[in-house]
């Protein structure tokens, strides 16, 4: 039974970072239908931000605070200047882009800052068997969720985001600026997608650090539904339990197979997700 605890905590705040990632990757996909692979990319260079910062002043705060800003600033770059040019000839090409965005953006932070480890520091205390910083990790994602459903139920910006990704034409005879509520969208996206960095980086960062969490972030998406906040993230500490327990009772290196074991499972029972009311088709 202590080790059930165990797993079931370490699952908690591994499943929180797998949220926050499933959570920039939902808002994204709602609202152009793109998955965006260079998240990682945008996430590490925030994270690196950070590193450096961290490094030159010995504040942690100043520095996450800063990853924040830069994350959200790149998100707004990227859609800009690289997704919109795109987006118009197809989907596909959109998701090409980011997949070279994440590249290049890993080479310039192997560039910059090298490709070798360096050491992260942990927000707060990390020992123990739930530490501060994985209390810190749980209610990051928590208030972060909460303060996505006020802002799309119960502001004007949410309003005009959500009739800008839903109904774009509709929304543009009422006079919302569809571009400039995608562009909001991307930087807000990117803000947790760095915030998701922040808590996935310690104890060591190097270019492909967030790949794998990556991987696991599109996985939680899939399992709560694509189109849900509240799924993503149920999704996320769903996955993050799932996968400790397998690690724990089975071992690490199944770990990725239950991930992928995962996925296809849902895909075959609920295609949009364990979280997501089913549709109904017209025939």
């Amino acid at each position: 039974m202590e080790q059930l605890a165990e797993l079931v905590l370490n699952g908690v705040s591994s499943g929180a970072v797998y949220a926050a990632l499933a959570l920039s990757l939902m808002i994204i996909y709602q609202a152009t239908r793109v998955v965006n692979f260079a998240q990682p990319g945008l996430a590490l260079i925030a994270a690196y931000t950070a590193f450096s910062v961290t490094r030159a002043t010995g504040s942690y705060w100043l520095g996450f605070v800063l990853a924040l800003v830069v994350g959200g600033a790149l998100g707004v770059l990227a859609e800009r200047l690289l997704i919109r040019p795109v987006q118009r000839r197809s989907e596909l090409s959109a998701i090409i882009v980011t997949l070279g965005l994440l590249m290049l953006l890993q080479g310039v932070a192997g560039m910059v800052w090298s490709n070798e480890p360096h050491s992260f520091p942990y927000p707060l205390d990390f020992r123990g068997r739930f530490s501060a910083t994985d209390a810190f990790a749980v209610a990051a994602v928590g208030v972060t969720a909460l303060g996505l459903l006020l802002l799309f139920r119960y502001t004007p910006l949410g309003l005009r985001m959500r009739a800008a990704a839903f109904r774009p034409e509709v929304a543009r005879m009422v006079g919302v600026r569809v571009g400039l509520m995608l562009t909001v969208g991307w930087g807000i996206a990117s803000v947790i997608g760095a915030l998701a960095g922040m808590l996935a980086v310690p104890p060591f960062i190097f270019p492909n650090v967030l790949d794998g969490v990556f991987v696991y972030g599109i996985t939680a998406a899939v399992i709560g539904g694509l189109d849900n906040p509240f799924g993503a993230v149920l999704g996320g500490f769903t996955l993050g339990i799932g996968l400790s327990l397998v690690s724990g009772y089975l071992g690490p290196e199944l770990v990725t197979l239950a991930a992928l074991v995962i996925v296809v499972v849902v895909l075959s029972l609920r295609p949009d997700g364990l979280f997501t009311r089913p549709r109904a088709r017209q025939v």
